[in-house]
């Protein structure tokens, strides 16, 4: 983890104190709260949708049927079951159609409705997935550049989320949010 000196303000913690980029299984973190790489349906899919779903245990996809759909570009709560996670925020992000679709609009949308969630929950911890990196085809360095930039300017402007967590199931992710948090927050 990279650390900067803070020259702001000295009543709430320097962002860089707030920012971890981890290696690891998103189902493990001891949060109140990680956001699912979803799809409009909410009820499960591929890749850290799919390990989410079924680490939670059978009652998020009864809660998710229930809030039938999101949006592209939208985020939705609920219940973290079977999870060390208080929080289960299902953001969907974009498919990659080349980057003439909005995507990177819809990509940092998906992240914004995430971060209004945590605000009207009062979470203050979060770990969040590489949205819309891996069957979405979202180009990797494009898509961890947004949600650094996204988490800095909430950040900014909301003291009460002590941690961010950018959880990378492998390397090359980790390589990526490693080098964007260094570019953004440094």
């Amino acid at each position: 983890m990279f650390r900067v000196l803070f020259a702001g303000r000295f009543d709430k913690p320097p962002m860089m104190d707030r920012v971890k980029v981890i290696q690891g299984d998103i189902t493990k973190q001891a949060v109140d709260a990680i956001v699912n790489a979803a799809n409009t349906t909410l009820l499960g899919g591929g890749g850290v949708d799919g390990a989410i779903h079924r680490e939670a245990g059978p009652h998020l996809v009864w809660e998710c049927r229930k809030l039938g759909g999101c949006p592209t570009g939208g985020a939705r709560i609920t219940k973290g079951y079977y999870l060390p996670a208080k929080h289960v925020i299902h953001a969907v992000g974009p498919i990659w159609q080349g980057g003439n679709c909005g995507e990177e609009e819809l990509l940092a949308r998906a992240y914004r409705s995430a971060f209004d969630l945590m605000v009207q929950h009062g979470i203050t911890s979060v770990a969040l997935p590489a949205i819309s990196t891996g069957a979405y085809r979202f180009p990797l360095d494009r898509a961890t550049r947004i949600a650094v930039r996204e988490t800095r300017a909430y950040l900014e402007r909301h003291p009460g989320l002590k941690l961010v967590i950018f959880c990378c199931y492998e390397r090359p992710a980790y390589d990526a949010y490693v080098a964007a948090v260094a570019e953004t927050f440094g």
